[in-house]
Protein backbone atom coordinates (compact mmCIF):
# COMPACT_ATOMS: atom_id res chain seq x y z
CA UNK A 1 0.00 0.00 0.00
CA UNK A 2 2.92 2.56 0.84
CA UNK A 3 4.16 1.76 -2.39
CA UNK A 4 1.34 1.91 -4.17
CA UNK A 5 0.49 5.61 -2.55
CA UNK A 6 4.57 6.86 -3.13
CA UNK A 7 4.43 5.98 -6.73
CA UNK A 8 1.25 8.29 -7.17
CA UNK A 9 3.06 10.67 -5.20
CA UNK A 10 6.31 10.70 -7.49
CA UNK A 11 4.38 10.11 -10.59
CA UNK A 12 1.91 13.60 -9.52
CA UNK A 13 5.26 15.33 -8.67
CA UNK A 14 7.19 14.41 -12.12
CA UNK A 15 3.85 15.86 -14.13
CA UNK A 16 4.10 19.00 -11.78
CA UNK A 17 7.80 19.05 -12.67
CA UNK A 18 7.16 18.75 -16.62
CA UNK A 19 4.49 21.35 -16.79
CA UNK A 20 7.29 23.47 -14.76
CA UNK A 21 9.29 22.70 -17.22
CA UNK A 22 7.12 23.64 -20.12
CA UNK A 23 5.62 27.03 -18.16
CA UNK A 24 9.78 28.21 -18.28
CA UNK A 25 9.53 27.99 -22.13
CA UNK A 26 6.12 28.82 -22.68
CA UNK A 27 5.77 32.10 -20.63
CA UNK A 28 6.76 35.51 -21.83
CA UNK A 29 8.21 37.33 -18.86
CA UNK A 30 11.26 36.88 -16.13
CA UNK A 31 8.35 37.06 -13.51
CA UNK A 32 5.58 34.33 -14.81
CA UNK A 33 8.61 32.39 -15.61
CA UNK A 34 9.53 32.44 -11.90
CA UNK A 35 6.45 31.68 -11.31
CA UNK A 36 6.36 28.70 -13.10
CA UNK A 37 9.58 27.68 -11.86
CA UNK A 38 8.44 27.66 -8.39
CA UNK A 39 5.74 26.17 -8.25
CA UNK A 40 7.61 23.38 -10.40
CA UNK A 41 9.92 23.56 -7.50
CA UNK A 42 7.65 23.68 -4.42
CA UNK A 43 4.66 21.28 -5.38
CA UNK A 44 6.57 18.74 -7.75
CA UNK A 45 9.71 18.04 -6.03
CA UNK A 46 8.00 18.31 -2.71
CA UNK A 47 5.71 15.38 -4.00
CA UNK A 48 8.46 13.38 -5.12
CA UNK A 49 10.09 13.81 -1.68
CA UNK A 50 6.83 12.68 0.20
CA UNK A 51 6.79 9.71 -2.47
CA UNK A 52 9.84 9.05 -1.45
CA UNK A 53 9.06 9.01 2.09
CA UNK A 54 5.97 7.01 1.52
CA UNK A 55 7.94 4.36 0.65
CA UNK A 56 10.78 4.15 2.61
CA UNK A 57 9.14 5.30 5.83
CA UNK A 58 10.94 6.42 9.26
CA UNK A 59 14.57 5.44 7.66
CA UNK A 60 17.13 7.18 6.85
CA UNK A 61 16.13 7.62 3.33
CA UNK A 62 13.13 8.93 4.57
CA UNK A 63 13.79 11.14 7.19
CA UNK A 64 16.25 13.18 4.34
CA UNK A 65 13.95 13.12 1.92
CA UNK A 66 11.33 15.08 4.38
CA UNK A 67 14.00 17.34 5.70
CA UNK A 68 15.02 18.12 1.60
CA UNK A 69 11.46 18.46 1.12
CA UNK A 70 10.72 21.08 4.03
CA UNK A 71 14.21 22.75 3.08
CA UNK A 72 12.73 23.11 -0.60
CA UNK A 73 9.24 24.75 0.90
CA UNK A 74 11.16 27.29 2.83
CA UNK A 75 13.91 28.20 0.51
CA UNK A 76 12.24 28.23 -3.49
CA UNK A 77 9.81 30.77 -2.85
CA UNK A 78 11.73 32.76 -0.84
CA UNK A 79 14.69 32.93 -3.76
CA UNK A 80 11.77 33.17 -6.43
CA UNK A 81 11.03 36.53 -4.00
CA UNK A 82 13.78 38.18 -4.25
CA UNK A 83 14.90 37.18 -7.00
CA UNK A 84 11.81 38.83 -8.90
CA UNK A 85 11.96 42.01 -6.29
CA UNK A 86 16.02 42.06 -7.65
CA UNK A 87 14.50 42.18 -11.81
CA UNK A 88 12.01 44.48 -10.90
CA UNK A 89 14.45 46.77 -9.52
CA UNK A 90 17.28 46.44 -11.85
CA UNK A 91 14.58 47.85 -14.32
CA UNK A 92 13.01 44.67 -16.02
CA UNK A 93 10.14 45.28 -17.35
CA UNK A 94 7.01 42.93 -17.66
CA UNK A 95 5.38 41.69 -20.42
CA UNK A 96 3.10 43.73 -22.65
CA UNK A 97 0.12 41.72 -21.90
CA UNK A 98 0.10 42.03 -18.28
CA UNK A 99 -3.02 43.71 -17.05
CA UNK A 100 -1.21 45.07 -13.12
CA UNK A 101 1.56 46.06 -11.54
CA UNK A 102 0.59 45.98 -8.31
CA UNK A 103 4.43 46.33 -6.99
CA UNK A 104 4.80 49.40 -9.25
CA UNK A 105 1.72 50.78 -8.04
CA UNK A 106 2.88 50.37 -3.88
CA UNK A 107 6.00 51.93 -5.28
CA UNK A 108 4.22 55.04 -6.51
CA UNK A 109 2.44 55.68 -3.25
CA UNK A 110 5.29 55.34 -0.98
CA UNK A 111 7.35 57.92 -3.44
CA UNK A 112 4.43 60.69 -3.32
Amino acid sequence: MNNMIGTVLIATGLMFDLFGCIGLIRMPDVYNRLQAATKCVTLGTFSIMLGVFAIYGFTAVGIKAILCGLFLLITSPTAAHALSKGAYASGIKLCKESVVDRYGEDLWKLKK
